[in-house]
């Protein structure tokens, strides 16, 4: 059954690359169906990949050949959440490493262009502790980093 919402991520001709790269990166992931243009458009050929239906953590995504006119940018990312320093270092890394940007406060952005938070849950508990000095504390050791490192930040968090 088709999902009532799905994400259209817009890529220039790799969307299948990048569909692959997330089912093999992320857990829940996978890639569905590939499907190939019937006649000639702008940004390819009858034939081509048009469009390759995957999933990322669980969320149904369509990957879109459309082209070089437009690009991927922060305003819209995915917030991944880590259970570990292990967890969070394997997909950081596996974004960065495979032709990505680091950015600050757990954002990185793959090859594609496409943001990334690599958030630990152990940030979001920081952040929200009833005690604001510690989430200050917390968020001030955050506001430092480009991977969130969690012994940093449960250090700041206790003072």
């Amino acid at each position: 059954m088709v999902s009532k919402n799905t994400i259209c991520l817009w890529y220039d001709g790799t969307a299948l690359e990048a569909a692959q790269f997330y089912a093999k990166t992320f857990p829940d992931s996978a890639v569905g169906a590939v499907h190939r243009a019937p006649g000639d458009y702008p940004a390819g050929q009858e034939g081509s990949v048009l469009t390759v239906e995957f999933t990322v953590a669980g969320i149904p995504c369509l990957g879109l050949n459309g082209g070089p006119a437009f690009r991927h940018n922060e305003a819209f990312s995915f917030q991944i959440a880590t259970d570990d320093q292990a967890e969070t270092d394997r997909l950081w890394n596996a974004i960065v490493d495979n032709g990505g940007q680091e950015s600050a406060c757990g954002w990185c952005k793959d090859k594609w262009g496409l943001s990334w938070q690599i958030t630990p849950r152990a940030l979001t508990a920081a952040f929200t502790d009833p005690d604001r000095a510690a989430a200050k504390r917390a968020f001030e050791a955050m506001m430092t980093m480009r991977k969130i490192d969690i012994a940093t930040i449960e250090a700041a968090r206790r003072g």
